[in-house]
């Protein structure tokens, strides 16, 4: 039966694969998106209803939510999570959604460095305390990392990480486990779900898989925080999110995004990426470096 589903962040890197995904399977789908561009367009000619929107205007998303009987909450790493998150669960509430599938992140706590990880576990407490049912996300780190990283142009991962140890998640995984949530939320409701990608690797074990597919060398180069806010500010990343990236470094060096679970296979129903097969999956994602 097809049910009447909301993606907020329609154009982002889980909610575009959710959306596509959804229209696969026959749901009507609306997009929340931001404005217009060439991504909102490729989501109407799937078949999305996109409208355009704002988390931080109550009026807006409360617009977006009626007539929905579920929604999926994405924010990204900027200041405004609680404000969004607030006007998400009142607009839910109002509209009667029957559920929310939130995305936290792995390192969200109360006792935490980072301003944003400690801000997803204050959001998930709100969330918790409407009356809708929410089922809230925590996936280790994206395996997008690694497009991010090459782009860079050097061939190299140059990441304060050390030897720790995860295991790198592709955002059409996690889009698997949203989707599915979103058909059948019931047995869902109230839980946290980490999420992980199917092997987990330290970065020297992420570049020789790299390699191994790229057919060229993958050098993993650790280095310390300040060299890391450095590559951050010359890519013209905010110092929100700078803060939020140094902080969470040191978690991944003492394990806190370490783990691996069968969560990807038994709610997405398939077993996810590996390092390989991701990079095989957006070999456009990564020119040569070598040519």
């Amino acid at each position: 039966m097809a049910r009447n589903l909301l993606v907020i962040g329609a154009t982002g890197k889980t909610g575009g694969h959710t959306v596509e995904l959804l229209l696969e399977r026959g749901h009507n789908v609306r997009a929340l998106v931001r404005k217009e561009d060439e991504r909102s367009e490729r989501l109407v000619r799937l078949g999305a209803q996109v409208v355009v929107g704002d988390v931080l205007d109550l009026d807006s998303i409360s617009k977006a939510a009626h007539a929905i009987d579920a929604l999926y909450f994405t924010y990204p790493i900027m200041p405004g999570l609680l404000d969004a998150t607030a006007n998400v669960a009142q607009a839910a509430h109002e509209n009667g959604v029957g559920a929310i599938v939130n995305m936290s992140q792995i390192s969200a706590g109360r006792v935490t460095a980072s301003n944003a990880a400690r801000h997803h576990w204050v959001a998930e407490q709100v969330l918790d305390r409407f009356p809708v049912p929410v089922t809230h996300l925590r996936p280790t780190f994206f395996a997008q990392w690694l497009i991010d990283t090459w782009a860079d142009g050097t061939g190299e991962l140059a990441l304060p990480f050390g030897d720790g140890r995860h295991a790198p998640i592709a955002e059409s995984d996690q889009a698997r486990v949203i989707a599915a949530i979103l058909e059948n939320p019931d047995p869902h409701a109230g839980q946290i779900y980490p999420l992980y990608g199917a092997v987990e690797l330290n970065h020297y074990e992420i570049a020789e898989e790299m390699s191994k597919e790229l057919g060229e060398d993958v050098r993993y180069v650790p280095i310390d925080l300040d060299s890391f806010t450095a590559i951050l500010e010359g890519r013209g990343a905010p110092a929100y999110l700078i803060q939020h990236l140094r902080a969470v470094a040191i978690d991944y060096q003492n394990g806190v995004f370490a783990g691996t679970n069968n969560n990807v296979k038994s709610i997405g129903g398939q077993d996810p990426l590996d390092v390989r097969g991701f990079v095989a999956k957006n070999r456009s994602a990564f020119p040569s470096h070598t040519r």
